[in-house]
């Protein structure tokens, strides 16, 4: 096989080591874009596969607890290992990465294909080796060129500020995003990276930290990343005791006449089901309806808790409810039974099927009843939504439902990573959708039907509330697009 190759002589070969290191020199912007590229996505501490690692400066650059280099080119594999010799939880490999044997090696956290698909013979097959050390968190980060920088290089190539490379495999992202479907990866977000190559002050931050992040501009970058994930598996059908426990978080403030309602309607899920109850000091009967709720119908439910809020806003008490929860999956139900609980187990099923590690409740597909959101409301959602959907790089169509469903175990990430964005969320909503787009998790929508509140005020606060939105929205702009 010459994939990898040409002419039987390796693509990375040259008369020293290190040609990469050569277009380093000749591009530093481009490459220190293409580090940021995949290090601003990666945490340190974890498992990171590079293919194409070249001298391993990427690599490095991740600080893995754990990182593997793989190169065809054995000069450039001897020069990764002595530069970086003093790193101990670095390893490099000299393999075709299109025959690589992966039997034996530990799943990772993150695999790196930077500049590399383009060189591939066979990309699916290449794909589809990788599910060996893949494991459903694994995140696939695919860097590659765009087609309308073709002639670009082409030229650039001639004046002598880029080495010669070999035949490309020209990829649009849509042939990209096809191979992944082919070899049983899902696309999770696709942003497009650096329109500037070259250093110019000032220039290149305008360019490649601002618009480069601006719709129609980022039609124009040279570079692409795509982050992918393991197509899910689902579970199948299991015993019920096998089935994921379930945590269901209920704000509550000033909804007395709500409360048994969500202890008849809620249905019961996976291997037990808790509910939980965090009041922010309501003055119309609400906890004592809930406490007698739970005389009444506590047989019912594997566990009850009533927290008193100890901080203000809906999204203080979901934390301090979550930080209490046992189960596997947690969920957020709103207490003013605007969407119905009897939808609850869409929710579960879309999550422990795979369909996505976030699930996001929509209430803008199907029709709503009359009362239930006023007109300036639903304007504002949609705005919100095709603002998000840019920021977060995943189609978003409802921000602000209430009901959000997430696994415990990537809660508990999100709070380890909450100073990242920071304590400004009142509502809940933005730090879950903020958080989850930072780790890469799949969001996914699932439909309600939104209902008017039959039982107490609304708490939204249509224009200061806004202003509090519009502020968050930047926040991430800065956080998300910025950084």
């Amino acid at each position: 096989m010459k994939s990898y190759q040409q002419n039987d002589k390796p693509f990375c070969e040259s008369p020293d080591i290190g040609s990469v290191e050569w277009k380093r020199r000749k591009t530093p912007l481009y490459y220190r874009e293409a580090d940021q590229c995949c290090t601003s996505i990666i945490p340190p501490g974890v498992r990171v596969l590079e293919l194409g690692c070249a001298t391993g400066r990427l690599l490095a650059a991740t600080r893995p607890s754990y990182g593997l280099g793989i190169d065809i080119d054995a000069k450039q594999i001897e020069a990764a290992r002595l530069i970086h010799s003093d790193k101990s939880n670095l390893e490099f490999r000299v393999d075709n990465v299109e025959e690589m044997d992966y039997s034996g090696i530990q799943p990772f956290d993150y695999i790196i294909i930077s500049d590399v698909v383009p060189l591939l013979h066979d990309i699916q097959d290449t794909l589809n080796r990788l599910h060996t050390v893949c494991m459903p968190q694994t995140r696939l980060i695919i860097v590659y060129h765009s087609n309308l920088w073709r002639p670009v290089l082409a030229l650039a190539t001639l004046l002598g500020r880029r080495s010669p490379d070999p035949s490309y495999n020209w990829l649009s992202t849509n042939d990209l995003e096809n191979l992944l479907h082919l070899s049983d990866f899902e696309t999770v977000t696709t942003s497009g990276r650096t329109l500037l190559p070259v250093g110019i002050p000032v220039l290149d931050w305008i360019f490649n930290r601002l618009l480069a992040k601006m719709p129609f501009f980022n039609l124009f970058c040279l570079s692409w990343r795509i982050v992918a994930r393991p197509c899910p598996q689902g579970r199948g059908e299991t015993e019920n005791s096998d089935k994921p426990s379930v945590s269901i978080v209920v704000p509550t403030r000033n909804e007395k006449g709500n409360i048994e309602q969500i202890f008849t309607r809620t249905p019961k899920m996976g291997k037990w089901t808790e509910l939980i109850f965090v009041d922010g000091n309501s003055d119309d009967g609400t906890v004592e309806e809930i406490n007698r709720c739970f005389e009444k119908y506590g047989q019912d439910w594997n566990h009850l808790i009533l927290q008193h809020q100890s901080g203000k806003g809906k999204g203080q008490a979901v934390r301090q409810g979550f930080a209490e929860c046992k189960g596997d999956i947690l969920m957020i139900l709103d207490s003013d039974l605007t969407m119905p609980p009897e939808d609850l187990p869409k929710y579960y099923e879309a999550i422990v099927t795979g369909k996505g590690e976030f699930i996001n409740g929509c209430r803008l597909v199907y029709p709503m009843e009359k009362e239930a959101m006023r007109f300036l409301n639903m304007v504002a959602n949609y705005l919100f939504a095709h603002l998000f959907t840019w920021l977060l790089g995943q189609k978003i169509k409802d921000t602000l439902c209430g009901t959000k469903v997430l696994w415990k175990h990537d809660y508990d990430r999100i709070a380890a990573n909450r100073a990242y964005f920071g304590d400004f969320d009142p509502f809940g909503d933005f730090d879950l959708l903020f958080g989850a787009s930072r780790l890469n998790h799949k969001i996914v929508d699932v439909p309600i039907h939104y209902c008017q509140r039959s039982y107490g005020e609304i708490k939204i606060q249509r224009w200061r509330h806004g202003w509090l939105l519009l502020r968050m929205s930047f926040i991430a702009f800065r956080k998300l697009k910025l950084s």
